[in-house]
């Protein structure tokens, strides 16, 4: 016989009195139950890295800030306190906690030398002098320096620079100071307008 679900209602609100009153107690019970699995990590806001809107995310890390003891994340949750989505994430954003925990994430630099077939490990010393030299490079062979009319304009159109949307106006600010003043650069673009 199938019980209806008032019956089962009845049956189980029975059974938990008479658990009580035959002395059981369920203190520990209920305790087990409420405590979340956030209740030990360390809080970490940050903003998630997909698209522009630039959404706020709380990410929650189970460790003990020790030497020794490498932080894991357990969770990622979007802020509550946070003006854009007030914690709401979108599909993606809530799956930000596979991005960072996953086996497949790249933590090193591989290079593929021009033409070749098998991929190098190198150091980020490496990476960031041959980006540096290559952008010397493209620029010493694609900069104009004068206009049709002879004017100087020191434009490079070779390069071009795109922002990411966790990107603050600030560092919006000197990524075009540092590019199109250092350097010329002309195509520069942020995430949020494309």
């Amino acid at each position: 016989m199938r019980p209806s679900r008032r019956e089962f209602l009845k049956v189980s609100t029975i059974g938990g009195v008479a658990a009580t009153a035959l002395g059981f107690d369920l203190t520990p019970a209920y305790a087990a139950v409420r405590e979340l699995k956030i209740a030990r990590t360390t809080e970490t806001r940050s903003t998630c890295p997909y698209c522009s809107v630039s959404c706020g995310v709380i990410i929650h890390t189970l460790g003990d800030r020790s030497q020794n003891v490498k932080p894991s994340v357990v969770h990622v949750e979007g802020d509550p306190d946070h003006p854009i989505n007030r914690g709401s994430l979108c599909p993606k954003g809530i799956t930000l906690k596979q991005d960072i925990v996953n086996d497949r994430r790249l933590t090193k630099v591989l290079y593929r030398a021009p033409r070749g077939t098998a991929w190098e490990e190198k150091s980020w010393d490496f990476a960031i002098d041959r980006i540096a030299r290559l952008l010397k490079e493209a620029r010493d062979r694609r900069l104009v320096e004068r206009d049709y009319a002879g004017r100087t304009i020191n434009a490079l159109t070779g390069v071009g620079v795109v922002g990411g949307c966790t990107d603050t106006n600030e560092v919006n600010y000197l990524l075009v100071k540092a590019f199109r003043a250092g350097l010329g650069v002309i195509p520069i673009e942020q995430q949020s307008r494309i």
